[in-house]
């Protein structure tokens, strides 16, 4: 008899599918995100003037509260797959749908703050111009993927919990486990120049 015999029969059973593809999509992701930021850094550390003359400093204050708030909005996501594997439909619901209201006001005020940005100076201006607003854009459209993925999912949690659903709740905390690491590493590197 093997020792795995021993053991209950959740803790035997591999992970889902899913769960593997999505910590395969964090790894290469990861890889995107180290990429734009070693970008920046070299260019930073190649311009004798970081950000160029006619564009100011980016402020810190915002972004950082902001990149606070996504980071945050990782407790309700959790929670809600915690909820999902003890079987409580509706705590698992309204916590994807707190989660999801947070996640949806930073990235409309994020918008509004790119959009400004856009108004200040242009990617196509200089080298911080356009790996600032690549950097941002990568950013937020990873935002944007973990909200289609909480509509997808409170849509399919309307007609009950599965096995299927609780998988995907635990895979889209993992997302945004990893959005919210990345906005960490983006923010700071935005803002690095004020600091």
């Amino acid at each position: 008899m093997s020792a795995s015999a021993n053991l209950p029969a959740a803790l035997r059973r591999s992970p889902p599918r899913g769960w593997w593809g999505a910590l395969l999509l964090v790894a290469t992701e990861t890889m995107l995100f180290a990429g734009l930021i070693a970008t920046y850094l070299y260019l930073e550390f190649s311009s004798k003037r970081w950000p160029p003359l006619g564009v100011e400093k980016p402020s810190v204050a915002l972004p950082l509260i902001l990149t606070g708030v996504l980071v945050l909005t990782a407790v309700p996501v959790f929670r809600a797959a915690g909820a999902g594997l003890r079987g409580r439909l509706g705590e698992a619901t309204g916590m994807l749908a707190l989660a999801f209201a947070l996640q949806a006001g930073y990235l409309a005020v994020q918008i509004i703050l790119y959009r400004s940005d856009l108004h200040k100076f242009s990617p196509k201006g200089s080298a911080y111009g356009s790996i600032y607003f690549t950097m941002l854009a990568v950013d937020h459209a990873h935002v944007i993927v973990g909200l289609l993925l909480d509509l997808g999912l409170l849509y399919r949690l309307r007609h009950g919990l599965s096995r299927y659903r609780v998988n995907a709740l635990r895979v889209v905390a993992l997302y945004w486990a990893f959005v919210g690491l990345a906005s960490i590493a983006v923010v700071f590197t935005q803002v690095s120049p004020s600091l």
